[in-house]
């Protein structure tokens, strides 16, 4: 039997299923694989000789990537969303009734409605390849599995895993999946196919899991489910604050099918995922996966493509230098050199990168000798040598012009002609720092975020003689980093730290009309973001936040002046978490301890609690939006989708409304206008809407 995407071929009685999708990547479920599944199986009933089934894929490094997202943009009600859901589930439920056994082999990605497939099948065998991943991600969407996998998963791998998994996202690795009972085989890829064979000749595998203590206690009856239950929805309650209705309609899902039984589980599964659909939530995270998804395919800038990159060079082996060393080695999987003045800073890169490899060895996420060759990437010298063959170097030094200048001199002197000069400032101008340079147009910006390893912004910077080869190249490193990078034109702040710097004033603000620092932090968490302004301000260092201050001041106005917070804690040398005293107190480990509340009678201010905290986190976000408006009309990003990400990945602006031109979008302009006027009345000229706002609120346009 042939159809678009489907292939059955019968081999000495066990009849191999092979899905490809045509033209893609990656194979991805559609509504239309209803009718040509309905149409293999007739024609597996029809042939006596087939005693077994083996579902593979066709393409070389995927099972199933999930089900297409973009189906859903085509729902317009939620009645139509639960009936993509029923249909999912009904050609689930016909294959789970196959009275032949159905065995899935699994390499690659097997996610979301690939994973639901999978757990419909009686067996299941993966690959022990890095590349294989098992996981239902569908919260990171706003929704929930909508094809069954909320009722087969908790009863294939106990309630407390599946919770973990589907609360989450969590993708599990082969050895994991094994452990948890997902897959009944784990094998190499070359005797994937073999091995399911062979388990589907022997029929239906019998599962005789013994359960643990813990799970007869929790999971196998109502009194302990109650208790796993009523945990999960403390725990949510107290990380998503209530912004992300997908977790908690899972939880009652889930609930509602080891209570009452899988058929109404199913229907309450259907119910959930069409009303999670037509949500705002959901439609704003569907949105930043589009527009991530499309991002990556973008390989070229302005018509020319990247030059290719076998070595890198870093300078600077301190923090960020080293961070930069990390990704670049074990993400990017290319050989970095770092230099540095002192043997003490490479030796800090190296110990750095060891400790966050060896967390990963330990949670046997990697095996040792994956770390000891990832290590083997990064090299140290106090010399240019070895950079006679680097085709692109990262500058992480001190934020001084003249230090960033001699940088690039001295790399022109002893790398190659072709090599790419890449400075990761946070502030300086990219056209000064290239001033002087024998090949200004090889000179970028290549602004990463602390911690390097874990934030996912990169914030690329061409001054106005960079080349695009040069902007292709920084963007296809960035990329390989494992970093989603946005192109910013060379203007102060950048992007991100100039929406960011009108946003942090205020908050300095709030704190001296009073207001507690723990009212403000926990204003914004609650609003959605991930840190609140005061903590940001002490991860960040409150000595870097007032070294950019001035800088935008003098290059954009007196609207970025800082209220005199900074001034006065620098004084009293408070420096936030890296020496222990900032707006919070730290510990030698940096971990976070209580407000200092000397810092109070420090500013000649008494703390008392007055204004609402929506009121808290409105007069910092709308001063924000308003500079992502101006910024977005100067030309510093070119699209709205850029400020969406950049504000997202950078800063943690809240995902479900899907990043400051997404949430205007969706209130609607004027909406955010008329809230920015009452503020004004209220609290001064700073909240006056900006030009291109108000034009847009009078042609009726949005950007989206």
């Amino acid at each position: 039997m042939t159809s678009s995407t489907f292939t059955l071929r019968n081999e000495d009685g066990i009849g191999i299923i092979t899905m490809d999708v045509p033209g893609e990547r990656m194979n991805t479920l559609r509504a239309s694989f209803v009718d040509e599944i309905k149409a293999l199986l007739a024609e597996i009933a029809a042939d006596s000789s087939i005693k077994g089934l083996v579902l593979c894929s066709g393409k070389p490094d995927s099972f199933i990537a999930g089900a297409d997202v973009r189906m859903l943009n085509e729902c317009t009600s939620a009645g139509q969303a639960a009936a993509l859901s029923r249909a999912g589930q009904d050609i689930f439920n016909e294959l789970a009734a196959l009275k032949i056994p159905l065995i899935a082999a699994i390499h690659g990605p097997c996610l979301g409605g690939g994973l639901e497939l999978a757990l419909a099948c009686h067996g299941r065998v993966c690959s022990d390849d890095g590349k294989t991943r098992l996981g239902l991600p569908e919260v990171q969407l706003g929704l929930i599995p909508g094809s069954g996998g909320t009722q087969r998963l908790p009863r294939l791998v106990g309630l407390t895993r599946a919770l973990d998994m589907m609360l989450t996202g969590k993708q599990l690795r082969p050895k994991q999946a094994l452990k948890a009972g997902l897959v009944d085989d784990m094998v190499p890829h070359s005797i994937l196919l073999d091995t399911a064979v062979a388990l589907a000749r022997e029929g239906k595998p019998k599962r005789s899991r013994k359960k643990d203590l813990k799970t007869l206690l929790l999971a196998a009856n109502p009194i302990g489910r109650k208790l796993v239950f009523d945990k999960a929805l403390s725990t949510l309650r107290h990380k998503t604050r209530g912004k992300y209705p997908a977790p908690e309609r899972l939880l009652e899902v889930v609930r509602t099918g080891l209570n009452q039984g899988i058929s109404k589980g199913l229907a309450a599964e259907a119910t959930a995922f069409g009303e999670l659909v037509m949500s705002p939530e959901s439609a704003a995270l569907r949105q930043l996966f589009f527009t991530t998804t499309d991002m990556k395919k973008e390989t070229r800038w302005q018509g020319e493509d990247p030059n290719s990159l076998a070595r890198i060079g870093v300078l600077g082996g301190g923090l960020m230098g080293g961070g930069i060393a990390f990704v670049t080695a074990t993400k990017a999987g290319l050989p970095v050199r770092i230099k540095d003045i002192s043997h003490k800073g490479i030796n800090q890169a190296m110990a750095n990168a060891h400790g966050l490899l060896a967390t990963r060895v330990k949670k046997k996420q990697l095996r040792d000798s994956e770390m000891q060759r990832q290590l083997a990437r990064i090299t140290g010298t106090l010399d240019y040598s070895g950079f006679e063959r680097v085709d692109l170097v990262v500058e992480a030094v001190f934020e001084d012009l003249e230090i960033k200048r001699q940088m690039v001199a001295e790399v022109e002197a002893n790398c190659p002609a072709h090599t790419i000069f890449a400075t990761n400032t946070s502030s300086l101008p990219i056209h000064q720092i290239a001033e002087g340079a024998a090949r200004p147009e090889q000179v970028v910006g290549l602004h990463y975020f602390s911690p390097v390893d874990k934030m996912p912004l990169a914030e690329i910077i061409p001054h106005v003689g960079t080349s695009p080869t040069t902007v292709a190249t920084a963007l296809k490193l960035a990329r390989a980093q494992g970093k989603t990078p946005i192109v910013v034109q060379d203007k102060a702040g950048f992007y991100v730290n100039r929406i960011l710097a009108p946003y942090l004033n205020e908050a300095a603000r709030l704190l001296l009309e009073g207001e507690p620092i723990e009212a403000i932090d926990s204003a914004l968490l609650d609003y959605g973001f991930p840190v609140g302004p005061m903590t940001l301000l002490d991860e960040v260092g409150i000595d870097v936040a007032a070294k950019i201050s001035p800088i935008l001041v003098r290059e954009l106005g007196e609207r970025f002046t800082a209220p005199d917070v900074f001034g006065k804690l620098l004084d009293d040398k408070r420096h936030g978490k890296k020496n222990g005293r900032g707006f919070y107190r730290h510990d030698k480990k940096g971990k976070h301890k209580p407000v200092d509340e000397s810092l109070y009678s420090l500013l000649g201010i008494k703390p008392h609690s007055r204004l609402p905290a929506q009121e808290l986190a409105e007069r910092c976000v709308l001063l924000m939006l308003n500079e992502a408006a101006l910024t977005l009309d100067e030309g510093v990003i070119a699209l709205a989708r850029d400020g969406d990400i950049g504000a997202i990945f950078g800063i943690g602006f809240p995902p479900f409304s899907g990043g400051p031109f997404y949430y205007m979008h969706q209130q609607g302009i004027q909406a955010v206008l008329d809230k920015m006027e009452e503020y004004g009345r209220k609290y001064g000229e700073r909240f006056t809407p900006c030009e291109p706002l108000r034009r847009m609120a009078e042609s009726g346009k949005s950007y989206y």
